[in-house]
């Protein structure tokens, strides 16, 4: 298998590092992040502008992408730069939305002037789809939805939600919110759903919504290594200009097997998400994709506290970057499924 990116793919992270480093200090970042609506909404569409959204979908579904390798792309480099603008909701709804054909939608999504949200999870429900207890009946929804990532301020919310036994998608823009702002940054909203207005987009969508959730995990384990990468060098960094006994702390070789530990951890977890993108959309999918996301899950935690053993009483402070990627690093595992629960999947898969 060839791990170098194509022509195409590296214009766009070459070009998608240079806009984030320019505009994502960590200040920009965290304003932004924790202040409501948890984003930028100038920036969002400047993204949209620059291609971003239209990389995750294929060409002839309005965009220029679509395989598991674009996604990763672009999440490794949003991670890079702890970006809190929502790009999981979006590639999660467009995704689902061009499954299902929605091709107007998808055009208002690609060209940035629709966000979408996407409405899945529940308080009482679990992973499984089948679990959820919302209801459309007579053109109405009723319900509520938890955590659903990218609600603030969202044009449209896409709501999976029950018609007897199938299980559906459905589109409104008069839903109830109670928006809030994650540990991490970045926003999300309970979604209250009381008999509201809602159009039917198919009331058979579970293949597609499955679909589109593994590519949004695929988009975390890109994540995650991006996030990753960064935190190394800001690591190895501190190492070298922390001084301890009248020398720098990275001369221990205790410490530099620690570092060299966590380099590996960092291609292992690139490694599987390779994988993980090359199968996307064929047979097996959802079996490497919980593969990938089960091994970030626990790298990940372990990679952060290692990061904030490293770097001491600094490395949990609010002014220093790393605290805001190890929050990040951290819930990446809990988002979609933890480690546990795609080890389940693994599991019922084999």
């Amino acid at each position: 298998m060839d791990f170098n990116l194509s022509e195409d793919r590296r214009m766009l992270s070459d070009t998608l590092r240079r806009y984030l480093a320019e505009q994502y200090d960590i200040e920009t970042r965290n304003q932004a992040a924790y202040h409501a609506p948890f984003y930028a909404p100038a920036k969002y569409t400047e993204l949209a502008d620059l291609g971003v959204i239209g990389a995750f979908v294929s060409e002839s579904a309005g965009g220029f992408g679509g395989e598991g390798f674009d996604i990763t792309t672009v999440f490794e480099e949003l991670g890079r730069a702890l970006c809190p603008e929502p790009m999981l909701a979006t590639l999660m709804s467009v995704r689902v939305l061009a499954d299902l054909k929605q091709s107007t939608l998808v055009d208002e999504i690609v060209t940035g002037q629709k966000r979408p949200a996407l409405a899945v999870f529940e308080p009482e429900a679990g992973e499984n789809l089948c679990d959820i207890q919302a209801t459309f009946s007579d053109g109405k929804l009723t319900g509520r939805k938890s955590v659903v990532y990218g609600a603030p301020n969202a044009d449209l919310i896409l709501v999976v939600a029950k018609e007897g036994d199938q299980i559906g998608l459905y589109l409104t823009e008069a839903a109830e919110t109670v928006d809030y702002a994650m540990i991490d940054g970045g926003g999300a909203a309970e979604v209250i759903l009381d008999d509201t207005p809602a159009t039917c987009l198919s009331n058979d969508a579970q293949a597609a919504l499955e679909a589109a959730l593994d590519a949004g995990r695929l988009g975390l384990c890109a994540e995650a290594v991006g996030a990753m990468d960064v935190m190394l060098g800001m690591t190895i960094d501190y190492m070298k200009q922390r001084q301890q006994f009248g020398r720098s702390i990275a001369v221990f070789q205790a410490l530099q097997h620690r570092v060299v530990d966590m380099a590996i951890e960092i291609e292992q977890c690139r490694s599987i998400s390779v994988l993980a993108a090359s199968h996307l959309g064929a047979a097996h999918s959802a079996k490497y994709v919980a593969m990938a996301k089960n091994l970030v899950g626990r790298t990940v935690v372990k990679f952060s506290e290692e990061v904030i053993q490293l770097h001491g009483g600094i490395g949990m402070t609010w002014e220093y970057p790393g605290a805001h990627y190890a929050k990040r690093l951290t819930m990446i595992d809990h988002q979609l499924g933890d480690a546990l629960t795609q080890l389940h999947k693994v599991m019922q898969a084999a």
